[in-house]
């Protein structure tokens, strides 16, 4: 190769394709699809990723059995009696679907800061 090293490759790449302004395009152009596509697949690793964790956090909060310490009703007319149990299956904002452990008609839906008031529950 000789004393010339990279600098004859690439004079010699450049003639082959026509010159150094296009070898330049080539070598943009080619780092720009690869770095799209490089963030394109990251950006999917992390979503499902964090898919993932959401769906864990989910599961191991439904796990977690809340007891009532305050009789009360809810706006949606559902009573609890202290001493009953239940489980947070999801949330969203101030609703939350719940279980009520040994009621064959649950799942329900409630206001979460009603149940903190009355229960061990935290609204995070």
């Amino acid at each position: 190769m000789g004393n010339l090293g990279y600098y004859q490759i690439m004079t010699t790449t450049a003639k082959k394709v026509g010159g150094p302004i296009k070898l330049f395009g080539l070598v943009l152009g080619t780092g720009a699809l690869l770095g799209s596509g490089i963030h394109a697949g990251v950006s999917n690793i992390k979503k499902k990723v964090s898919s993932e964790l959401e769906k864990k956090k989910k599961i191991e909060q439904a796990a977690v059995v809340h007891t009532v310490n305050t009789e009360g009703r809810s706006k949606e007319g559902l009573h609890f009696k202290v001493g009953d149990k239940f489980k947070v299956l999801d949330a969203d904002g101030d609703a939350g679907l719940i279980e009520i452990i040994g009621d064959n008609n649950s799942p329900y839906f409630v206001s979460l800061r009603f149940l903190s008031a009355i229960s061990n529950y935290n609204m995070i």
